[in-house]
């Protein structure tokens, strides 16, 4: 996808936004439905009604993410009249776009847009990631959802066909080609100029391993909900979920992470915050 035709499909999810009394953002099925270039509303409301069925089976409630209401829209006399429409949520939003056309190039961009958009929401929003405050408690927190997420993409991959640890190596690197613009895990060890026993995830700051937990979620929802099987179709899935996060952070504006600066070690942080409760530990008796 281009700069440009990515900043223009950014700009057209952008542009049917609205934010409510509360400063919340929404959308609207009405506004929708014509984006994704459905021929009639009509066609559209299955993709809704699968929608529903995903948030319900993910444990959601579905009210809470698509409430019915009447939306005003102009009729051939300039006149307003009102009409049914349903308040989208960010979440209803990406589950409508996973369970629309995929043919449609708009919905594969809108998938990216959505699925980005909203594993950033969803880390800004944890309560625990609210209450944190310095970089390094940040990054402590998200080193530690890397790790539970990375188990879990292993259990997809390894279900897709990467059965042995050379196997898995690889795939791996596909994601970090993807995500860092071509480089493998030994290029970008060497452009963060670490040594090749030094983990590259444990010297990432917090934006770093952001874009990197995108890239381990998106990879394992994606690796599932199509039942992708065999190492080539794992390993190009990998490659195109980390090409779409880079995408997305060049559309945010953001810097690319290779080259965001190299960090202190995150076992040394580790260790200053256990002899910190340690000492708490002592005062406290």
């Amino acid at each position: 996808m281009s700069k440009k035709l990515a900043k223009k499909t950014m700009t057209l999810f952008e542009s049917i936004k609205h934010i409510d009394e509360n400063g919340v953002e929404y959308w609207t099925s009405r506004s929708l439905w014509k984006i994704l270039e459905y021929n009639e509303y009509r066609n559209f409301i299955p993709v809704i009604e699968k929608a529903k069925i995903a948030c319900e089976n993910s444990g959601q409630r579905i009210e809470d993410h698509f409430e019915d209401i009447n939306e005003m829209v102009a009729i051939g006399s300039g006149a307003l009249r009102p009409i049914d429409s349903i308040k989208l949520s960010r979440y209803a939003c990406y589950l409508i776009v996973q369970n629309a056309d995929p043919s449609k190039t708009i919905v594969a961009q809108g998938q990216t847009y959505f699925a980005i958009q909203t594993r950033i929401a969803e880390v800004q929003q944890m309560k625990e990631y609210q209450e944190l405050t310095s970089e390094e408690e940040k990054r402590l927190f998200l080193r530690s959802e890397l790790l539970k997420h990375n188990s879990q993409l292993a259990s997809a991959a390894k279900d897709a066909g990467v059965i042995d640890s050379k196997d898995y190596a690889i795939f791996q690197n596909y994601g970090y080609q993807g995500l860092y613009g071509g480089m493998t895990a030994k290029d970008i060890h060497a452009r963060k100029g670490l040594k090749k026993s030094q983990k590259i995830l444990d010297h990432m700051g917090s934006t770093e391993l952001a874009a990197n937990l995108f890239r381990a979620t998106q990879t394992e929802e994606k690796l599932r909900r199509e039942n992708i099987k065999g190492k080539q179709k794992a390993n190009m899935t990998h490659y195109e979920v980390g090409a779409k996060v880079r995408q997305t952070i060049k559309e945010l504006g953001g810097t690319m992470p290779e080259d965001l600066p190299t960090v202190e070690n995150i076992k040394q942080i580790e260790k200053k915050k256990k002899q910190l409760n340690s000492g708490e530990k002592e005062t406290n008796k």
